[in-house]
């Protein structure tokens, strides 16, 4: 487990944490081991922009000749989904965690929050690679994700909940599309 400085198990300035940022805290408290925050850090920087999974779907379509232009199209769909979730933070603007209760553990490309776009593009990759693959990686993928910006202290929990239903919708839709040109 990580310990906060004295100074912040103390109190400092702020107000005790509530509502998301409590549940954010304990998330951390229970799940912030230095090996979860190693992997977790490991991933955002996979799930970064979308720049891994984007490469999966390239690798896929590299190695997988019949399915290629399913592969092509799923890839692009997760960069889609990704740019969604750019476009509406833009709009939302929420701002990051900042509370003295919940540690920061890696270096975000914004100070945006809702919705994680890590959640959005891993979900949509999930959604459509699950079709390419024929094996639902949804629950091997997500939870993963999600539990790590969590970790990391970069998102509140609606943040990666609402990232990976934005990633759900956008995949399943293209990937309905794919299926019916199959």
């Amino acid at each position: 487990m990580l310990e906060r400085a004295p100074e912040e198990a103390q109190g400092g300035a702020s107000a005790p944490p509530s509502g998301e940022v409590a549940l954010l805290a304990r998330v951390q408290d229970v799940l912030a081991s230095p090996q979860a925050v190693t992997a977790a850090r490991g991933l955002s920087h996979f799930g970064e922009h979308s720049a891994g999974w984007f490469a999966l779907g390239l690798l896929g379509a590299a190695v997988d000749r019949r399915r290629r232009r399913d592969w092509l199209t799923a890839a692009a769909g997760v960069v889609g989904a990704h740019a969604a979730s750019i476009a509406v933070k833009r709009v939302v603007r929420r701002r990051r965690p900042e509370h003295e209760s919940v540690w920061v553990l890696v270096g975000t490309p914004s100070r945006l929050s809702f919705p994680s776009s890590h959640a959005t593009s891993t979900t949509a990759a999930a959604v459509l690679y699950s079709g390419t693959t024929g094996r639902n990686l949804v629950p091997v993928l997500v939870p993963p994700m999600l539990a790590s910006r969590l970790v990391l202290g970069v998102h509140y929990p609606t943040d990666v909940l609402a990232g990976a239903a934005l990633g759900g919708v956008l995949g399943a839709l293209l990937r309905r599309k794919l299926n019916r040109h199959s």
